[in-house]
């Protein structure tokens, strides 16, 4: 995987950050003579501690991945009723809210930030209303201040899907600070990995109690079971990949912002092709590179863009596409039409290839491929 030699091989959305070898031996050699390979060892707490460093947070909880981030920490907040989300995210988000025995109910989305428009939660807000899980997209930092004066108001919790915001910033703060709860993803494809795995930061440490516990099968102490809860212990494999990765994150990142320019040198000011926006205040993490694109104005729509990337070997994504409200489980369920502009986004956006190691040439390739596709409609 990945962009190495022109024309040979394949050129995926994401490639995956590793360290050296050698680096990766070191860290797990200690295993052969302890043989502590999970139950928060000593790299489980090692990497969470250097994580509270990086994040600039207090408190952080490892579990096995994003998805049981969310989960878990729904579940401990013991809540009821409704929960106001987007549908422009990966299904994680959703099932997530479900699977705690919640609803989703689906506001629409900032035709800017691809986030949740604050402009439209209070009128979805209900007596059954218990929180609002919001989302970080392609590392957009949602409105913070405006949910926080919204959830203050009607004393609403707030859990933010935080896996495309790792390592970012908000007005020098730590985004993982705000909320109740922020989680994050691990993900191999993500800008940060451990292999899989997951974090939650939050601010109340009896709800991190709570987590610790449900984390490992609800278990309170050796002759006691508090709680009905899972196995989402990160093990020291992961933890171990954590830690190397995370000495590395800001080379990845500035590689990233590397890619991410040369894109807009390329395609900025290209009529028919919006390109994701930079926020002010906001230290980005250059998780992805989305470009929307209206057909009518460019000439070409996504589908022969991403047909004729494809026929040199390079792999872009319709993300976020379908809706989750839209999926095959919840047929009938929900309306999309309620989220016009989310609905709006996913059929027109294209995630192009972006990671640290990407080459230049490659991203000029697909650069001039693109535009090519409009030439050709203009002809």
């Amino acid at each position: 995987m990945g962009g190495g030699k022109m024309g040979m091989d394949k050129i995926f959305v994401t490639r995956s950050s590793m360290p050296e070898l050698a680096e990766y031996v070191t860290e797990i050699s200690g295993m052969w003579e302890n043989h502590w390979l999970t139950n928060m060892g000593p790299k489980h707490q090692e990497f969470q501690s250097e994580l509270e460093k990086y994040l600039g947070v207090e408190n952080v909880e490892l579990v096995t991945n994003g998805h049981m981030a969310l989960e878990l920490t729904l579940q401990a907040m013991h809540l009821q009723g409704e929960v106001i989300t987007t549908p422009f995210t990966f299904a994680s988000t959703t099932h997530a809210i479900i699977r705690s025995g919640l609803k989703p109910v689906f506001c629409d989305i900032d035709p800017v930030t691809y986030t949740m428009d604050v402009r439209k939660i209070e009128a979805l807000i209900t007596d059954k209303t218990c929180a609002i899980l919001p989302v970080h997209v392609y590392g957009n930092v949602c409105d913070i201040e405006e949910i926080e004066r919204i959830a203050h108001k009607y004393e609403l919790r707030v859990i933010y899907d935080a896996a495309h915001a790792f390592g970012e910033t908000y007005k020098g703060k730590g985004i993982g600070s705000f909320g109740d709860a922020s989680c994050f993803s691990f993900h191999a494809t993500k800008v940060f990995n451990s292999i899989e795995g997951g974090a939650i930061c939050f601010q109340n440490k009896n709800l991190g109690k709570t987590i610790y516990e449900l984390k490992n099968f609800g278990i309170h102490g050796p002759e006691e079971v508090c709680a009905v809860g899972a196995n989402a212990k990160m093990n020291e494999f992961c933890a171990a990949m954590g830690i190397c990765n995370l000495r590395h994150v800001e080379e990845e990142i500035a590689g990233r912002k590397r890619v991410s320019d040369r894109y807009r040198q390329h395609l900025e000011g290209t009529d028919g092709l919006i390109l994701n926006i930079q926020q002010n205040g906001v230290r980005s993490n250059y998780a992805y590179f989305p470009i929307i694109i209206d057909e009518k104005k460019f000439g070409a729509g996504r589908a022969e863009i991403s047909d004729r990337l494809a026929e040199q070997g390079i792999y872009v994504r319709k993300y976020f596409y379908p809706l989750t409200s839209a999926f095959d489980c919840f047929h009938g369920e929900y309306d999309v039409s309620e989220t016009p502009v989310a609905l709006h986004i996913s059929k027109r956006v294209l995630t192009l290839p972006l990671y640290a190691g990407l080459d230049m040439k490659d991203v000029d390739r697909i650069c001039e491929i693109i535009l090519q596709c409009r030439k050709q409609s203009l002809r």
